[in-house]
């Protein structure tokens, strides 16, 4: 610094408001050293590089504030960031926009749509450098495992003009503003800046839902009516994983039925639905065993699992998967006869999504013919692989490895049915030198 008063000033002031640089805390203390040598001249260049990007940095972010373009932002760039929600198989509020997008500063005014049959937001924050950052950070992001994935891109909207606070559209600066029953409508001429558009010095406006804070690492996110847990934004890129968000309305227990009582297992349903989240428990009613009750980990792997297995064929059978209405599967009492019905996989070393961040999660498709198999020892050819399916009764219709990695390949076999037994059957096979085939199904054809 240039004194040592300024560095005071400095420290004094960054003490109550914690500096965020690419949304990663900053702590400022004093150092040891009462100045800094720098005689070393290959890295003089560096050095008055990296101070001219903060000096840049720090006017840019002065004109931004007064409404200047030009610095980091490409032109084009507003402060409103247009939404569309794909694989929408929940949904997705106003207030969850809010809490996801609130992270990365002051949100001033949300309007949601449908259009071309997508779910889709208008979101106006108080600087464009901000959404640019929203935009980066959450831009292919699921905002529930697997689904709800966000597309954004900067609107032409330089503001949005709200005219009902609802569960459709809001104006966080306007408290004053009717519910009304109509669509709120946007004015393209309104200017941002213009009179009567303020940020809001408070977390949130008094009788919404307040602007939650966020710590790190990722996105922590205080707990709200309907169930809304933390948020967790995992390292993985393309990935958000929102562990603990809970959709609204739905249990994590499964009811399934029209079940083949001859040839079903709790073992079987485990592997089957552990293939769309983790099994917790599974249980076959003991007088009606074409039905059964599996626990998934959470309701979001339920209604995944439910969405993807419903109406599938398993052992002859076309079986139905429902929400249940019960919250947990109970375990058998002591004593109690149950006759292997109910078993407990909470433990299970065979879980595909038990690690933060899985890969697994960026691959889960439906039910196909095709199967892809991973884990595969150098030992192991194609003919062996065929015939181990084959010698199980699978018509086998195409067989190739991976051209890049011999440890995965693809099986066809002769109809989904098939392929979801087989997956049953020969998912975590010993295969030899301590290898265990890992089985999935696969989006691709051979």
């Amino acid at each position: 610094m240039a004194s040592e008063e300024a560095a005071v000033t400095m420290v004094n002031y960054y003490t109550t408001a914690t500096p965020h640089v690419r949304n990663q805390p900053i702590y400022i203390q004093f150092s040891n050293h009462r100045e800094l040598k720098t005689d070393n001249l290959p890295n003089q260049g560096r050095v008055q590089a990296a101070l001219q990007a903060v000096n840049t940095a720090a006017v840019h972010s002065g004109n931004m504030a007064s409404g200047g373009e030009g610095g980091l932002l490409a032109p084009g760039q507003s402060p409103v960031l247009r939404i569309i929600v794909e694989n929408l198989f929940y949904p997705v509020s106003l207030e969850v926009l809010h809490q996801i997008f609130s992270k990365f500063g002051t949100v001033l005014k949300i309007i949601t749509f449908t259009k071309n049959n997508q779910f889709q937001a208008l979101l106006q924050f108080n600087d464009a450098l901000i959404a640019h950052h929203a935009k980066v950070a959450l831009d292919g992001q699921n905002i529930y495992n697997a689904c709800c994935t966000l597309r954004i891109e900067f609107s032409k909207l330089t503001s949005l003009n709200v005219k009902y606070n609802n569960d459709k559209s809001r104006d966080f600066t306007r408290l004053d503003l009717p519910s009304g029953d109509q669509q709120a409508t946007m004015d393209p001429g309104m200017a941002f800046g213009a009179p009567g558009i303020m940020s809001s010095p408070y977390p949130g406006a008094p009788g919404f839902t307040p602007t939650l804070g966020f710590t790190q690492p990722g996105l922590s996110m205080q707990t709200m009516p309907g169930a809304l847990g933390p948020l967790t934004l995992q390292g993985s890129v393309g990935r958000m994983a929102l562990h603990g968000m809970t959709p609204p309305g739905v249990h994590a227990v499964l009811l399934v039925s029209n079940l083949n009582p001859e040839s079903v297992t709790p073992h079987s349903l485990f592997i089957l639905f552990g293939v769309y989240g983790d099994v917790h428990r599974v249980k076959i009613l003991f007088n009606k065993k074409e039905n059964a009750l599996i626990q998934m980990a959470d309701s979001t792997q339920a209604q995944l699992a439910m969405s993807h297995l419903n109406g599938q064929r398993l052992h002859g059978k076309v079986i139905r998967v429902t929400v249940s209405k019960h919250q947990t599967v109970q375990l058998p009492r002591e004593g109690q006869e149950d006759q292997g019905l109910t078993k407990d996989f909470s433990g299970s070393a065979l879980h595909r999504f038990k690690k933060p961040g899985s890969k697994n999660f960026q691959n889960i498709f439906p039910p196909s013919a095709t199967l892809h198999l991973s884990n595969i020892p150098p030992s192991i050819t194609d003919d062996m692989l065929k015939d181990l399916f084959a010698g199980m009764g699978y018509t086998v219709k195409a067989f190739k490895f991976f051209q890049k990695d011999r440890k995965m390949a693809l099986i066809q076999l002769g109809s989904v049915e098939e392929a979801i037994q087989a997956l049953i059957d020969l998912h975590n096979h010993e295969l030899g030198d301590n290898h265990h085939l890992r089985v999935s199904f696969s989006k691709s054809t051979i």
